[in-house]
Order: structure tokens, then sequence, then C-alpha cells
């Protein structure tokens, strides 16, 4: 009788003859891939069309006044009030980028190196806050600057991570300080 380690010794795999149904399958594999991407693609561009009802955001102004605050760091898109998953694609409010913030007695000015710029003036700021999240993003507790203001008849809710996070409270503090002290001034008027 052979012993079993001379029997597992001689056999061998067969080898992989078949390359055409492997290249097929990488192909298909990445056909899918790239369909995938255009329906996403497609989605995203549809999204733009049904919300293009949405005014265009304000040009930030030359200027807009000596800086209260400023900030610097990252811009996680903007949704509809009060719905977080409600991504507002429109104008390019959707496009996730880098940012720089500043709080003038104007308004608030966000420069997005590589998407819009925009512009939004003191009477249009509603709230700021701390959250935890903004459509597609989400952080720890008070880890997101949310600010909400009104673009027309439509309120919007922007967020915004300093790199600094600290930062935060302050910007929710003064802001909301501005936002009060228009409100109590229009209604002295």
């Amino acid at each position: 009788m052979t012993p079993l380690y001379l029997l597992a010794a001689d056999q061998k795999s067969a080898e992989v003859t078949d390359w055409a149904a492997r290249v097929g399958w990488v192909i298909g594999l990445a056909l899918f891939v790239a369909l995938v991407y255009w329906l996403m693609r497609e989605g995203w561009k549809w999204r733009g069309t049904l919300q293009g009802d949405l005014l265009e955001p304000a040009a930030a102004p030359d200027d807009a006044g000596p800086a209260r605050l400023t900030l610097s760091g990252r811009y996680h898109g903007s949704t509809t009030a009060g719905q977080w998953l409600d991504r507002i694609v429109a104008h390019g409010l959707g496009t996730r980028s880098r940012a720089e913030l500043t709080l003038t007695d104007a308004g608030l000015v966000v420069v997005r190196p590589g998407a819009s710029d925009f512009f939004v003036p003191v009477a249009d700021l509603r709230e700021a806050r701390l959250d935890k999240g903004i459509a597609g993003k989400v952080l720890t507790e008070g880890g997101l600057l949310v600010v909400t203001w009104a673009l027309g008849d439509r309120l919007i809710d922007s967020g915004f991570r300093s790199d600094h996070a600290a930062e935060h409270n302050e910007w929710v503090d003064v802001v909301n300080t501005m936002i009060n002290a228009t409100t109590t001034e229009g209604a002295e008027r």
C-alpha cells in the first residue's frame, strides 16, 4: 500500500487555461462599476434639475467690512432646513470643499476654492447651532457647525467643520447674537 503523503504529492491542480472566461468576468465587472457610477451621476444631475426653482445664492461682495470671526475648515454641504438627509445640489451647494468663512456685520462670506463662493446677508441668517451630521457626513455630537439661512422662501442648513473644532462654540454664540440684534432692531422700527 502506498503511503498517503506520496499519493497527495503526485496529484496537482489543473492549470487555469480558460483565460477568455476570466477576462470576460473582469470586463463584465468593470462595465457594471461604470454603469453604477453613471447612474449615480445622472441621479445627482436629476436632483439638481428638481431643485431648479431654488434661487442662486448671492455672490460674495468685494468689501463686506471688517471680519468679526474667521474660520478655516471644510464645507460639507447644504440641506433643506430640518431635514438633514435632503441634500441641496443646485448652484453647487452640494459640492464638498475646503472653505474659508468670514463673519462680518454685512453677513457670512463663504469662500470655497474649486467651488462657487456664496454670501449670506445678515438679514437672511436664522440660526447657528452645533450638530452631529448633515447629508453624507456624521460626526460626534457637536462636531459640525450648522448655519440655517434663508434663500428666497426656503430655509437651508449649511454644515461646516472647522480645522479647530473649539471655534464652533464661539461661532454659534456670535452668529446667534447678531441674529437677535438684527431681529430686535427690525422690531423697534
